[in-house]
């Protein structure tokens, strides 16, 4: 009876096994499948991205020089800050990538912190540097650091976190949501002040989504949205600058705009429309010949769709769209594992990727307003290269850590 009892639980045990894929390799003696540490096709579309906009970055930038405002730049002047930037930010998201998310989700209200402080501090005369009549950079020797963009992922780490910690009390406005938004409007002040309205309004998109995917009272959420669009609706309204931009947007071949607020979006529209569908092909723009200003920073779809047609913008819409559903599909996969504040982190950068480069698209299109804001991965700008590549490291981080979970190991 005792051997009979023996051999049977013997085989029970092993048809019940806690790890199962350990158990069934361990039976079958073989060769341990091999897992990647994170989803490669994503770091290979990232990549695809910043390679072609370091390409479009000397494309749009090559001849600045021969204006009299940039005379004293070389003809690579942009194209190498731009690689010496993506190098660190390569070495920057390798480093953020080591770093386990409960490390990050201690950290983040401490981060959020060092944000507001550099905020602050850009602020400061002969502290922050004034560009454009914008006081939106903290130099650093040769370099220059934008803290909107370490902002932008700072409060997104807070939020996830906030909403992590306040998730027993996310059904009261005043207890789950009220000190967030003033959390958010500190930041919104410290960067109406430099100013930069585009920054605040991606930081209160990210907030807002976090907030959203975290649960919050659906009625609460709506309130919200109306308070933060009539927010925005009187920023407009009261200031000549940005009502005139409006204005332009609505209008901009008329004989007042043309020449003055419509101007960018007027040659934009006209480097989309000269690329018609295949483009004139890379290196062919003439409206990046010192007609359209900023075309190596904001407008670079424009130069994109003038060098590479239609194909090349449904192109770039396209990785962006894959981006982002692949962020979101991560950060639901985090939480279904239990994993609340790392899934909100992955939802919330895909968030941000996804709406600053849709706002970008659609300045650059004519089918939204003109706003200061860069295609994610693609312009020129130092700061928003190395804090987006940090951002998606992280996300990568959240995907890595899904994996070991799902293969029966510990995070």
């Amino acid at each position: 009876m005792k051997k009979w009892l023996h051999a049977l639980a013997g085989p029970v045990g092993d048809a019940l096994p806690v790890r199962l894929g350990a158990t069934r390799r361990a039976a079958t003696a073989a060769a341990p499948t091999p897992v990647l540490g994170f989803d490669q096709t994503l770091l290979w579309v990232t990549v695809a991205l910043l390679a072609w906009g370091l390409v479009m970055v000397y494309s749009a930038s090559i001849a600045m020089p021969e204006n009299p405002r940039f005379a004293r730049y070389t003809h690579s002047y942009f194209l190498v800050r731009h690689a010496l930037w993506m190098a660190m930010a390569f070495v920057a998201a390798l480093l953020a990538y080591q770093v386990p998310m409960r490390l990050w989700e201690k950290s983040a209200r401490w981060l959020f912190v060092l944000s507001l402080l550099l905020l602050a501090l850009v602020l400061i005369p002969h502290v922050g540097k004034v560009v454009y009549g914008a006081r939106r950079w903290i130099a650093l020797g040769p370099l220059s650091f934008q803290p909107s963009e370490l902002a932008k992922f700072t409060v997104l780490l807070y939020a996830a976190d906030y909403m992590v910690r306040k998730m027993d009390v996310k059904e009261h406005f005043f207890r789950a949501v009220a000190p967030m938004g003033v959390a958010v409007a500190l930041v919104g002040v410290l960067l109406l002040a430099e100013p930069d309205m585009g920054a605040f309004m991606v930081i209160a998109v990210i907030a807002m989504g976090i907030l959203f995917l975290g649960g919050v009272n659906a009625r609460m959420f709506f309130l919200i949205v109306t308070v933060l669009v009539g927010a925005f609706m009187m920023m407009i309204a009261f200031n000549d600058y940005r009502r005139a931009r409006i204005f332009a947007y609505l209008d901009p071949w008329s004989e007042e705009n043309v020449l003055a607020k419509g101007y960018q979006l007027t040659h934009s529209l006209i480097a989309v429309g000269r690329g018609e569908i295949f483009g004139v092909g890379l290196g062919g723009s003439v409206e990046k010949l010192h007609w359209l200003p900023e075309a190596h920073t904001d407008f670079l779809l424009a130069v994109i769709g003038e060098e590479f047609g239609l194909v090349g913008i449904v192109l770039v819409i396209g990785l962006f769209l894959w981006l982002t559903r692949r962020m979101m599909h991560i950060g639901r996969q985090a939480i279904a594992l239990d994993r609340v504040f790392a899934g909100l982190v992955a939802q919330g950068v895909g968030i941000w990727v996804g709406f600053q480069a849709f706002i970008n698209i659609g300045v650059n299109l004519g089918a939204l307003p003109t706003k200061g804001l860069t295609l994610p991965l693609m312009s020129y700008g130092g700061s928003a290269i190395l804090v987006n590549l940090v951002a998606l490291a992280v996300v990568l981080r959240v995907d890595h850590e899904n994996r070991q979970l799902m293969h029966g190991g510990r995070v």
